[in-house]
């Protein structure tokens, strides 16, 4: 018998051990599969081999009696997210907004024949769980497709005709950072049928925001709100919002002030008074040294939009009456400290002073000039330029020594101060405020019209316009202790003090938001 040379034994070892190693490289993979994303091999890219395109891809954990079964053709191999469709965290969102839809479902917000549609939904875990408890008919937008559950589409642009869907869906707060949340509000209104049902979900979390929210759908009525539980880290609660469209359009939220005085009486709603009772506290006693106490009360101020949410107004808009040079209050103050949540606002700057309005000229994408006096009526009035070193302001001015402006100019115990008088055009600024901003916006206004105010805010709430305003600056005007003259008072003004606390006091009693000025 001749030796054997060992070689198909050798053979035999080395094919044992290649399928022994693929052998636990598969139990590796399975375990990794159960192990780390709680699913079984049905997820196609974990195994080894592809699934049949006819197999339906099954999420478990689905509800006794839901189908959960969505065709194998939803998450297409070429698409580049079938990763993030297959992760424990799409899957969770899933099983949450299923839950969601449920809980619609027996309310009867929703049912398996609505014809439905999912706003800003990126991955489409909204789609699929409508899908999963048979609402079949169902599709999203976004704006980069994830077909066949998403397709290209914005939610300021919603790519469907008026009255299409029955039930309209936008979740994960979307709408808190939209950049135009009034426009995807109208759009949501506008393909949603009359009786239609739209379900928001929105991190409102003050009741400012919230009634800016509702007022963003000035077509539907509100049905139902109430708090859930979020699923992730960066939404731990929110507030689910149910929207009925009515047939009529409701008169609310983006009318303007009707003309008439009859009907131009407004009435501040309570979520706005609310504010009025966090503010920082009125200066009672008359400063000694205004220029000074004034100036640092500044940083006591409780800025609005550091104590609500502003991001559901149509529009931002900021009116500096007596705006003197960009400088002076837009381009030191207001641009650099006042909180605008990073939104963009439209500034009006109204001065009637022609020695600033040229350097207007170069920010006219920036500032809108209004290069006329705010005040009354439309009238033709004299301006006053103040150049009389005796008066408090001698050390204040500013804009290379530019007066102060003001209509109606008055004598001194002297006789005519030392000013520069011209004829400008007045306009009625309370009528021009209710045709350029709506109740729906946000509205800052700061108002520095040396001693004008005690014309303007009565003409304010005699138009019904005060109510367009959510925040006020004001500098109120009167017979100031002077720094040049210790023991004097400027003979510039006729208030006292005591009118000026009075007028503030007034504002304040009245719900608006209103802080004192320098």
């Amino acid at each position: 018998m001749e030796p054997t040379t060992g070689k198909p034994s050798l053979l035999r070892n080395i094919l044992a051990r290649a399928l022994l190693f693929g052998l636990l490289v598969i139990v590796f993979r399975f375990a990794y599969v159960v192990t780390i994303t709680g699913e079984s091999c049905n997820l196609g890219d974990f195994c080894f081999f592809p699934l049949p395109q006819n197999l339906n891809f099954v999420i478990p954990g689905a509800w006794a009696g839901v189908s959960a079964v969505v065709g194998n053709d939803a998450l297409p191999r070429s698409n580049p997210r079938r990763d993030l469709y297959t992760s424990k965290e799409w899957i969770k969102a899933v099983h949450f907004y299923s839950s969601v839809f449920q809980d619609l479902i027996s309310e009867g917000y929703l049912s398996p024949h609505s014809k439905s549609l999912c706003v800003e939904t990126p991955l489409g875990q909204e789609v699929f769980a409508l899908k999963e408890i048979g609402v079949e008919d169902s599709i999203g937008i976004f704006k980069k497709a994830a077909k066949p559950l998403v397709i290209k589409g914005e939610g300021h642009q919603i790519p469907f005709n008026d009255n299409t869907f029955d039930f309209i869906f936008s979740g994960g707060a979307r709408l808190d950072i939209s950049a135009r949340p009034s426009d995807f509000a109208s759009e949501i209104s506008r393909t949603l049928k009359p009786e239609g049902f739209a379900v928001v979900h929105i991190k409102a979390n003050d009741t400012y925001s919230f009634n800016s929210f509702l007022d963003l759908f000035n077509s539907c009525k509100l049905v139902k709100m109430l708090e859930i539980d979020g699923f992730d880290s960066s939404m731990p609660y929110i507030r689910e919002i149910v929207l009925k469209k009515e047939i009529e359009i409701l008169d609310h939220g983006d009318r303007k002030i009707p003309d008439g005085a009859s009907n131009n009486k407004c009435s501040v709603p309570g979520h706005k008074r609310e504010l009025v009772q966090k503010a920082e506290p009125l200066i009672e006693e008359e400063p000694l040294k205004p220029w000074i106490t004034l100036k640092k009360n500044i940083k006591n101020v409780k800025y609005l939009p550091s104590m609500v949410d502003i991001s559901f107004k149509n529009r931002y808009v900021y009116v500096d009456v007596g705006a003197r040079s960009y400088g002076s209050s837009i381009g030191s103050w207001f641009r650099k400290q006042y909180p605008k949540q990073n939104r963009t606002f439209h500034v009006y700057a109204i001065e009637a002073d022609k020695a600033f309005h040229e350097q207007y000229e170069a920010k006219k994408k920036a500032v809108t000039l209004l290069p006329y006096a705010a005040w009354v009526r439309n009238e033709t009035l004299s301006f006053e330029i103040n150049h009389d070193p005796g008066q408090e302001e001698m050390n204040e001015l500013t804009d290379k020594g530019r007066g102060m402006g003001r209509i109606q100019p008055v004598k001194s115990s002297q006789g005519e101060l030392n000013a520069e008088v011209d004829e400008i055009q007045g306009f009625d600024f309370a009528e021009w405020l209710k045709n350029t901003v709506i109740d729906r916006d946000f509205v800052v206004m700061k108002m520095d019209v040396e001693g004008t105010e005690f014309d303007l805010i009565p003409r304010l709430f005699e138009t019904g316009a005060i109510c367009l305003i959510d925040e006020i600056f004001l500098e109120c005007h009167y017979n100031r202790w002077q720094r040049c003259c210790p023991g004097q008072r400027s003979t510039k003004y006729e208030k006292n003090y005591a009118q000026c606390l009075e007028l503030f006091t007034s504002l304040r009693e009245s719900g608006i938001l209103v802080h004192q000025w320098w």
